[in-house]
């Protein structure tokens, strides 16, 4: 899909995107965006040297190239698997006991042709009730996000209709993608939540902006939406912040962003860690004083159209 220019937004809807996410946070963001934009040394912010990473990873593309070993990789990407796994939540409502809730994390859409018919093919005939997506929507930080949103579309009208979509941005993600993602029926939550409503009950989704590059996640902000007491689960793009949402009281975490390492040592020990956070929480499930936390490896790639030992996912959560 060739590259397109991407839609405008109003400042109406610049200005409801402020009043959702916090003046504060719509600030910093839209200050970040112009600084990737703006500025050819930075391939993308933060407080991580991510420039000294990105050309780590285009050494290793070239000698991937050079060895033989791209080809491999890129069939290794676009091998998504279906991956299960049993989310235990303190208080969870009886009526949302044995949900599946579906779970898709860096899909990347717009880095190889391969990747949205393998997510397609992955997710086509499972059974769920719920969706849940954290972010990274584009391969890049910069520059037109149009054709990921297009490739989204098509993920979107694979997913089972009328079943509740709930969305985080990812560090590679433009505010502005937000009234597109909402067209295709993904409510993103932008230090927000929303209940999931079933059988007359309540779980609540709470979703805070990027920590990673954009710095602008606010759990307080998005954990004030929740009723005292309520069950609730915190989606965010990567899981540097998964003590601050446990000390908030969410009962579940759910993330992506680590992509569990991408290119593995063999037995899927990563050899980088693009997240501050514990190695423990790079993949997988995980728990932290009761709060029950998964990090999705993602149904993408970034930087590098590889993957060794290290598969691309899709998640089922089943809910107890």
């Amino acid at each position: 899909m060739a590259d397109q220019p991407s839609p405008e937004i109003s400042p109406a809807e610049l200005a409801a995107l402020a009043a959702r996410l916090g003046q504060p946070a719509f600030e910093r963001r839209l200050q970040v965006q112009h600084q990737l934009e703006t500025d050819p040394e930075s391939d993308e912010a933060g407080p991580i040297n991510v420039q000294r990473m990105v050309q780590k990873m285009r050494v290793l593309a070239g000698i991937l190239h050079a060895t033989g070993l791209a080809g491999w990789g890129r069939r290794n990407m676009r091998d998504v698997c279906r991956r299960e796994n049993i989310l235990r939540l303190r208080g969870l409502p009886a009526a949302f006991r044995g949900a599946h809730l579906l779970h898709l994390s860096d899909l990347h859409a717009d880095m190889d042709p391969g990747t949205v018919p393998a997510v397609i093919r992955a997710i086509t005939g499972w059974e769920y009730d719920a969706i849940v997506l954290t972010g990274d929507y584009r391969a890049h930080t910069r520059h037109e996000w149009a054709t990921a949103l297009a490739l989204c579309g098509e993920v979107a009208r694979a997913l089972r209709p009328g079943v509740p979509a709930f969305a985080v941005l990812g560090n590679h993600d433009p505010l502005e993608m937000v009234p597109g993602l909402e067209a295709l029926g993904w409510r993103v939550l932008l230090n927000e939540a929303l209940p999931w409503r079933r059988g007359g009950a309540e779980l609540w989704l709470a979703g805070v902006d990027d920590d990673h590059t954009y710095g602008t996640a606010d759990v307080a902000r998005a954990r004030s939406a929740v009723p005292a007491g309520a069950c609730a689960v915190l989606l965010s793009h990567t899981p540097s912040i998964y003590a601050d949402a446990a000390s908030a009281g969410f009962a579940g975490f759910l993330c992506g962003h680590t992509h569990g390492g991408q290119i593995c040592l063999p037995g899927g020990f990563a050899l980088l860690n693009n997240a501050r956070a514990p190695r423990w929480t790079l993949r997988g499930p995980w728990e932290f004083q009761g709060m029950s936390g998964y990090t999705s490896v993602g149904a993408g790639a970034c930087r590098v159209p590889a993957r060794f030992f290290c598969q691309p996912e899709v998640t089922r959560h089943t809910l107890e």
